[in-house]
């Protein structure tokens, strides 16, 4: 996102920043800069630091530790947090200028703090202590540490944080992924083969989401906050080689830096866990205990609906304020019917009359209790209790224990809808709202006699209600069934080898029709055999990757009609949906397409192998800025993996070099019969200073397959953890 032409201040700030080049600091360097004297703590908090800067924090009580945890994610995220402050806020204008006002005007018109007020009044005190902790160590961060290089080149004064500022954050955090499907879909509406369209897009299971392709609505959505994808698995003791379960987690989020997740162990009377924290939320979303350990995945619920206000509805006009960097204020309106915000103001949901948002994040639910109470429950009847009450972001989670026993369950609030596949994109006024399905009455599965449970984002079995209507294709599902369906035994470098799969099944049963149609074209039959040769997995390496996915964007390009690839394009289908197209073309047209096919994709890899053209960059926000966005331009690296391989790392249609935006991002994988083998790994790093050693230090780590070990016992910790902290009382 670039600034506002003009902010004058902002690009003479950032040309003087470009002079100067950001000091290196290693953790030691970086760790001195913590404020420790004087933080709001009852007793002294001890933080011991492993050499990529991932915190163990030792704590006397828990209030302390949640002290301690917001003391730890401003140090490490402060600007991160604070856009996202910022971003749940509807104030990212005041930071950016003019183009980010079409954010803020979203943000504000979807409401996304709505029910903030009424959350933290239903709250329990320990929740409500527990996120009071977390702000005071953030605000002695704010107050007392050195101000993050990004928030000074942009000017962003001290606030003090509130809880209702992590709870609205929360909220963000748990935006609908269907909504990104509606923007870019409804425009279509009007198209006379709208119902078959509509149709496929309902029940084609095809959302792949890749950020970047409509604009930064779509990049704040699917990039930062959603949880789109993902992959979670666990293995019963029963198929282990240490007689515990075994657990696996790898969340899909945009590829950029700093990461999206935060690597912490913590240790207080009630709290003892290691694992992955989405950062300035005080909980851990991913990770394990001594006792079990849990993962989860995007549900892709239908958490929301579109609905056509009936003509004559009263509405309310309520007007929104927004502050925009080195300009005068605007004021815009806001309309709002019965059922929910208008939202057919906005330009990407406009044209189909007045529609209005009704979402379950719009209603008052308690998901900082609920997680934090999974990071405590010792067996799966504890897991299932804490996730009673969870309502968004539809999730299936994942659980493990170290007794060997593993589950599933949906965690999320529904309506008790009867159409698996609506008449409409647009919905009735009730659709089944009047009764609400929770995680204690959806589908479940515990100790499963195949010995494992898989989740990736797949369309669950039919079960009432209705789940949700757009899902990822089954083919990581699948092959993870495949895969965790042998005789075993599994171990964690099983489990390594998992996340690192990049075979894709459908893939190769393009193949086939490829090298069938190509017995045709004499001319190219070294190309059939390079296609008959390929084992269906896209390594870096491989020329064979590259010439099937030239082939396959080649021939969409002559066979499917513009006007049809925007549609399937609008719904993420291109792959489901232009492959139907391709195999319906009339069979000379295809064969002429597919002899020009064949000579672009022999040229392609006479200069090039997938790797070449797939490409890993690392980049800061600010990369985006115009000359002055190169510092920030950290890797550029060639990339394994394809949009639907179990190591994720999605791409555009296209047969140039390009940025695999879009993937796996974290890892996580535990042995629950060892409380010190939980392996993690960030793709970036731990810190989010930049110019800190631990910034993207653990890229080389990933690229080879490597892991961060967080044990659980504190002796394990003070021998491989070598620098310690101690938040001290003022």
């Amino acid at each position: 996102m670039m600034p506002g032409a003009d902010s004058l201040t902002l690009l003479w700030r950032l040309a003087r920043d470009y002079l100067r080049k950001p000091a290196a600091l290693d953790v030691r360097q970086r760790l001195a800069m913590l404020p420790l004297k004087g933080a709001p703590v009852g007793s002294p908090v001890r933080i011991r630091w492993d050499d990529h800067q991932v915190p163990f924090i030792d704590a006397a009580s828990d209030e302390d530790l949640a002290v301690a945890l917001g003391v730890v994610h401003a140090h490490l995220r402060l600007a991160q947090i604070e856009v996202m402050r910022r971003a749940s806020r509807g104030r990212l204008a005041e930071l950016l200028g003019r183009r980010a006002l079409m954010i803020d005007k979203l943000v504000r018109t979807f409401d996304i703090a709505r029910a903030v007020p009424q959350i933290i009044a239903s709250m329990p005190p320990a929740t409500l202590t527990w996120l009071d902790g977390f702000v005071r160590g953030i605000n002695h961060v704010v107050e007392h540490g050195a101000a993050p290089r990004e928030l000074s080149l942009l000017g962003v004064a001290n606030e003090p944080w509130t809880p209702a500022d992590v709870v609205t954050v929360g909220r963000l955090v748990s935006a609908d992924i269907n909504w990104l499907v509606w923007m870019r879909i409804l425009r279509f509406r009007g198209r006379r083969d709208w119902p078959q369209l509509w149709r496929d897009f309902c029940s084609a299971d095809m959302l792949s989401v890749r950020p970047g392709e409509t604009g930064e609505i779509s990049d704040l959505l699917a990039g930062t906050v959603i949880r789109s994808g993902s992959n979670s698995f666990a293995v019963a003791g029963s198929k282990s080689s240490s007689g515990a379960a075994l657990i696996a987690s790898d969340p899909h989020l945009s590829i950029s830096l700093p990461n999206n997740w935060l690597l912490t162990g913590m240790r207080s009377p009630s709290h003892h866990a290691v694992g992955m924290m989405i950062p300035g939320i005080p909980f851990m979303a991913i990770g394990r205990n001594p006792w079990i350990a849990w993962g989860g995945t995007s549900l892709h619920a239908a958490s929301s609906d579109l609905v056509l206000v009936p003509d004559g509805t009263p509405l309310e006009t309520r007007e929104e304020s927004f502050a925009i960097l080195k300009q005068p204020s605007v004021r815009l309106p806001v309309r709002e019917s019965p059922l929910g915000p208008v939202i057919s103001d906005l330009g990407a949901f406009s044209g189909a009359g007045t529609v209005a948002l009704r979402w379950m994040g719009h209603q008052p639910s308690d998901e900082f209790t609920a997680m934090l109470r999974v990071g405590t429950a010792r067996n799966w009847q504890e897991f299932r209790d804490a996730l009673a009450g969870y309502a968004v972001p539809g999730l299936e989670m994942v659980f493990a224990a170290a007794t060997g026993e593993i589950g599933r369950l949906t965690a999320v609030r529904l309506p008790d809808r009867d159409d698996p596949i609506p008449p409409d994109i647009l919905a009735g006024p009730e659709n089944g709202w009047q009764h609400m399905w929770s995680a204690d009455s959806l589908p479940s599965d515990y100790q499963p006699q195949a010995g494992f449970v898989a989740s990736a984002n797949a369309r669950l079995p039919d079960h009432p209600p209705v789940i949700g209507y757009h899902f990822s294709p089954p083919l990581r599902k699948q092959r993870l069934e495949q895969l965790l369906g042998g005789p075993g035994p599994f171990s964690v470098e099983t489990m390594k080898r998992l996340q690192a799969d990049v075979y894709c099944q459908s893939s190769l049963m393009e193949r086939d029709n490829f090298c069938e149609w190509l017995t045709l074209l004499s001319e190219h039959q070294s190309m059939r055999e390079l296609l008959a040769a390929w084992d269906g997995r896209y390594h870096a390496h491989s020329k064979a990757a590259l010439a099937h996915e030239t082939l396959f964007v080649s021939l969409a390009r002559e066979l499917v009609p513009s006007d049809l690839s925007q549609a399937f394009e609008a719904s993420w289908g291109t792959r489901v949906l232009i492959w139907r197209a391709i195999v319906a073309a009339p069979v000379e047209k295809r064969q002429t397409a597919l002899a020009r096919a064949a000579a672009e994709a022999a040229e392609a890899i006479k200069q090039a192998d997938w790797g070449a053209r797939h490409r890993l960059v690392l980049q800061h926000p600010l990369a985006m800025l115009p000359f002055f966005g190169r510092r920030y331009r950290m890797f550029d690296l060639p990339a394994s993996g394809s949009s639907e391989t179990l190591m994720k790392t999605a791409h555009p249609l296209t047969t140039g070099r390009h940025r695999a935006s879009y993937g796996s991002v974290s890892r996580h994988i535990s042995d629950l019969a060892d409380p010190d083998a939980n392996y993690f790994a960030l793709l970036g790093g731990q810190d989010g200073w930049i110019g800190s050693t631990t910034f993207a230090d653990q890229v080389g780590l990933w690229q080879k397959g490597g892991y961060v070990q967080i044990p659980l016992r504190i002796e394990a910790v003070q021998k491989s953890f070598p620098y310690q902290t101690v938040l001290s009382p003022g």
